[in-house]
């Protein structure tokens, strides 16, 4: 494996996300230099906890850093776009979290600046690197579940199911006017659409807002922390707690997916089924080492993820033998050293295994569609 230690990174954000980066960055062997938080106490706070050298008072010394090389942005979503329209004038590679921007005029630009910068530009869809999402996508190119017909699934939490449960993602101003769609959601299309190879064309969507007033603590709530504050304004919702999303894939394959963030019980639950005109595949993140087979003619199967036994795809993507679990921080690391590689190598791979840009614009185009569904009750064309 190439080393990475020449490479430095610098990581925007210092909450849940920002620190598995900071995780997954140093596994690599990657050096993180320094970190740029919401507020300077809250990232010198962290950047102690996880050793990180220093802390940035703007994004403008950040980049002033000669030693930093790639940038992660995992800052509340406003602010994607113009951190990341600073970050590649400012010559540098980017790891974006999803979404990529809150419209798509803005993705669309920044896909048109990273394509003339000749950077490395990817948008952090993780999901992608469960060594038996890799495996599966191989089984699909290879012909072994013949032609897509029907790709069905949900992504379930329950995160939010009370109306005391608070975070920056409920407030459309910082997440945007989709919020389980545009945060879990939007991994699930673009997993699917990885796996398949299938192109969403168009959506039939409904959206509802089952907890419509929420009790906004006075300070910050940190993504699923269970600490509640004594003191809160309630506040009136227009973010959807959940979403049903029928799909129209363009080679003919039809779709549908369920999303809340508001399901007792499930953790993180991201599940798809892919039905096609041989065999089937079935696949739950919360049980990630394990992939369902089905067949009409013979028994069906479980294969239990072993680099031994996986395919080519499945292989590159795991890091540890079988019967040694791999699970989310795992997929960071996994996706990072795709990226690094890229770096180190001077250039992007002419079909890259991690999301681009332009997959993190189609993803964009995809949330206007099914807003828009929703919106006027009809089916609607993507793009």
């Amino acid at each position: 494996m190439t080393r990475f230690g020449d490479i430095g990174a610098a990581v925007i954000g210092s909450g849940f996300i920002g620190t598995v980066h900071i995780e997954a960055l140093r596994r690599l062997g990657v050096r993180v230099h320094g970190v740029l938080g919401s507020s300077a106490e809250r990232a010198a706070e962290r950047a102690q906890a996880f050793s990180v050298p220093q802390v940035y008072p703007t994004l403008d010394a950040l980049l002033d850093d000669p030693d930093v090389a790639v940038v992660h942005v995992t800052s509340p979503n406003q602010f994607h776009y113009p951190q990341v329209k600073q970050i590649l004038a400012a010559g540098r590679h980017v790891v974006c979290e999803k979404p990529l921007a809150t419209s798509a005029a803005e993705s669309a630009e920044l896909v048109a600046l990273a394509a003339a910068s000749n950077l490395i530009s990817a948008v952090n869809f993780n999901t992608r690197f469960y060594p038996l999402n890799q495996h599966v996508r191989q089984m699909i190119r290879d012909g072994e579940l013949g032609d897509a017909r029907l790709v069905t699934g949900h992504y379930l939490q329950d995160w939010l199911l009370y109306d005391t449960d608070w975070n920056w993602r409920l407030e459309p101003e910082k997440g945007g006017r989709l919020r389980a769609v545009g945060d879990i959601g939007s991994h699930w299309i673009d997993l699917t659409s990885f796996i398949t190879g299938e192109r969403v064309t168009a959506v039939m969507a409904e959206l509802s807002t089952f907890v419509k007033v929420r009790q906004q603590p006075t300070g910050p709530v940190e993504t699923f922390s269970q600490e509640r504050s004594t003191e809160t304004v309630a506040r009136q919702m227009t973010t959807e707690d959940t979403a049903l999303i029928l799909l129209r894939y363009a080679s003919g394959a039809r779709g549908s997916v369920a999303i809340s963030q508001v399901s007792p019980g499930r953790k993180n639950a991201l599940e798809w089924q892919v039905d096609g005109s041989k065999s089937a595949a079935c696949w739950n993140s919360e049980t990630p080492d394990h992939l369902w087979i089905g067949h009409r003619d013979r028994p069906n199967e479980i294969l239990q993820r072993d680099p031994a036994l996986m395919n080519d795809g499945g292989r590159s993507a795991a890091s540890l033998p079988g019967g040694h679990v791999e699970g989310f921080a795992d997929t960071f690391y996994a996706l990072f050293r795709e990226v690094y590689q890229a770096v180190a190598a001077g250039g992007a791979p002419k079909d890259p295994v991690y999301a681009s840009f332009e997959d993190g614009h189609y993803e964009m185009l995809i949330g206007d569609a099914v807003a828009r569904s929703a919106e006027e009750g009809c089916w609607a064309e993507v793009g």
